[in-house]
């Protein structure tokens, strides 16, 4: 009797639409250290869905095992700097030991800065898009405005992002 299990909350799941894009979300409480169990509670919201899109942190920590786990798909995202490479080479660790399909998207691309895509040439890795260093996509996300910017300046990349998810995934979407 030394230990009992007790009922604590430990952070909220939210959920909303906008403009017939459903939405939830987690919001973990200050200080508590365990994050996968909102996680699968965010995760049981929308599961018929046709697609669902789940952002996690970087890296391979338990969060992101468990934000990952399932997917019929992983966009890896990555910046071409030493930290982003090593990151990404965790990350498709991860891809691999879980059996997961999946593809790069290099995150302000700066040419001559060729580590990712090196990396990605070497290992037989799909390099799936190439968003550039662009001042005006951080301007317009400290607006709120980021989706629109994106959508007007980069589509042909998100159409080959998709486009690639769609003939590339286990789920057959």
């Amino acid at each position: 009797g030394a230990i009992t299990e007790v009922w604590r909350e430990i952070g909220f799941v939210e959920q909303g639409s906008v403009s017939g894009i459903k939405y939830a979300g987690g919001r973990l409480n200050i200080g508590e250290p365990m994050s996968p169990p909102l996680i699968k509670e965010v995760k049981k919201k929308y599961s018929g869905a046709a697609i669902r899109i789940i952002d996690s942190p970087p890296g391979t920590s338990c969060p992101v095992i468990e934000s990952v786990r399932d997917a019929d798909f992983l966009v890896l995202v990555a910046e071409s700097t030493r930290f982003g490479l090593n990151d990404l080479e965790l990350a498709v660790g991860m891809a691999i030991a879980l059996h997961l399909p999946f593809g790069v998207v290099l995150n302000r691309a700066v040419k001559g800065q060729d580590l990712v895509k090196d990396y990605c040439s070497k290992k037989g890795i799909p390099l799936i898009a190439e968003i550039p260093e662009d001042r005006e996509i951080a301007v317009a996300y400290s607006n709120g405005d980021c989706v629109s910017f994106i959508k007007k300046n980069y589509a042909q990349q998100m159409e080959n992002i998709a486009e690639y998810i769609k003939n590339n995934n286990r789920g057959n979407i």
